[in-house]
């Protein structure tokens, strides 16, 4: 039996308080959050075809996350993540053709195809990473704060990362330098439970992630991550706070992935029974299908528009990846430094 999302923290909102979507953004959560379910399961098909090497981390199940702090953010406030970043770059508006180029290791790729699943970035839409090295992006999420604040940039960093990484030494590192310096950074663990495969009461001795930062004098609340509203009501609340100069803050987002922690791990540390009662009890694409279906937002024929307008830019996405050339050789001697 799937473990319910724990409310140990300061909660986002009890479950008779629930902050409602209007109309408009019951239908863009369900749109990216279908987006990124739709081209996930394309890359796996395709990593299982062997169009797609290395390493593939796919964000199928966590869609409410990136989806709900992004509809809260503003246009100039910086995004960064780990090597589970396809849905990010997706949601923040990067070409899904470009996502999936970079996947095959094609020219058209985000990283010109040199960089793979893991190491995307896109500098014109302030999202730096896709980074491969467990826990980096917070040092560089902070990295990135000192520079909006040294600069009087009115922005935010939004560094995400998820439960093992939180075990990581230079995260708390960045917690204390952020706040001696009082940075402008959301720290974001997407605690979806397993890190690489170990459940989080094996690995962690303070299992409640959103008080890691009480040491620092860096406040946290722990949020459902399965309900994109609670998600979006949390971010709003935070990078609002952060924006009018409160410093660093935690948002431990309780979700859940449906996969295995990579395209190669087989999962076998959980049982079936667990992650098909979270799919059909918690899915947060499902429940938001629910409520629009509910409210009259929208029809089963008009969500269906919605799904094929989706698979389409899915299939264009996976077309391209395919059929785009290789980098040239020469694309090995650029974008390196030399001392």
């Amino acid at each position: 039996m799937a473990r319910k999302p724990a409310a140990k923290a300061e909660k986002s909102a009890s479950l008779s308080n629930v902050p409602e979507f209007t109309k408009d953004e019951e239908l863009k959560a369900y749109r990216d959050m279908l987006l990124i379910r739709r081209f996930e399961e394309k890359a796996g098909q395709m990593y299982g075809m062997g169009l797609i090497g290395g390493f593939c981390h796919l964000y199928i199940g966590q869609e409410a996350v990136v989806t709900g702090i992004t509809m809260a953010s503003e246009k100039g406030d910086a995004q960064i993540t780990g090597y589970r970043d396809h849905g990010h770059m997706l949601v923040m508006g990067l070409d899904p053709k470009g996502v999936m180029a970079e996947l095959t290791g094609r020219q058209g790729g985000l990283s010109k195809g040199k960089g793979g699943s893991m190491h995307m970035f896109s500098n014109e839409h302030r999202f730096y990473g896709g980074n491969g090295i467990v826990g980096a992006q917070v040092s560089l999420g902070t990295g990135l704060a000192f520079a909006a604040k040294y600069k009087g940039e009115n922005s935010v960093s939004i560094s995400y990362f998820g439960d093992g990484a939180a075990n990581q030494g230079q995260v708390y590192e960045s917690f204390n330098m952020a706040k001696l310096w009082n940075l402008p950074v959301l720290y974001i663990i997407e605690n979806n439970r397993y890190a690489m495969g170990t459940a989080v009461e094996r690995a962690s001795a303070q299992q409640d992630f959103s008080r890691r930062g009480l040491s620092f004098g860096i406040d946290g609340e722990q949020v459902d991550g399965m309900d994109v509203r609670l998600v979006h009501e949390a971010a709003k609340r935070a990078i609002d706070k952060i924006r009018a100069g409160g410093g660093p803050y935690i948002l431990e987002m309780m979700t859940y992935r449906y996969r295995g922690h990579s395209m190669s791990d087989p999962a076998k540390y959980r049982s079936k029974d667990e992650v098909t009662t979270m799919r059909a009890e918690r899915d947060p694409i499902e429940q938001v299908k629910s409520r629009i279906l509910e409210k009259r937002f929208g029809t089963e024929e008009s969500l269906k528009a919605i799904e094929t307008e989706i698979r389409a830019i899915v299939t264009e996405a996976a077309d391209f990846a395919t059929s785009d050339p290789e980098p040239a050789p020469s694309e090995l001697w650029t974008d390196i430094y030399a001392a």
